[in-house]
């Protein structure tokens, strides 16, 4: 099993990262904006819509606020297992510091969701920094 992970630092204060991230129907519009095209909620799940034209639902595991945690699954696509996390601390200076975690399987597949990470933590910084300015 692969492991990824992609931080980003923001200017912008951990509450409103939080806000934005656990705004599960808002991929598209407040964290990747450009990376994630359209989102659509359903009973415990996202349909996710990516810039590639790729879709997948994605079925919520936890949503915990204490730990400003979500965790969530994805079911199609090139993935036999994905288990994504994403967390938000604060920083020293008041911004916030975004942890986002996946494990996934095959292997083989590693590579393609490093760089669609790599294009979305990037798309989420931008997001993020434009909102705290």
């Amino acid at each position: 099993m692969t492991t990824i992970r992609k931080e980003i630092v923001t200017s912008a204060a951990p509450d409103e990262v939080w806000a934005a991230i656990r705004d599960i129907g808002a991929l598209h519009t407040r964290l990747v904006p450009g990376f994630v095209v359209d989102t659509r909620l359903e009973p415990g799940a996202r349909i996710v819509t990516f810039g590639n034209g790729a879709v997948v639902r994605e079925p919520i595991v936890s949503l915990d606020d204490v730990a400003r945690r979500l965790v969530w699954t994805v079911e199609g696509g090139r993935t036999t297992h994905f288990n994504g996390s994403i967390q938000v601390l604060g920083e020293p200076d008041g911004g916030a510091r975004v942890v986002w975690l996946t494990d996934l399987l095959p292997d083989s597949a590693a590579p393609e969701i490093d760089a669609a990470m790599t294009a979305g933590a990037a798309s989420m910084k931008g997001a993020l920094d434009k909102r705290a300015d």
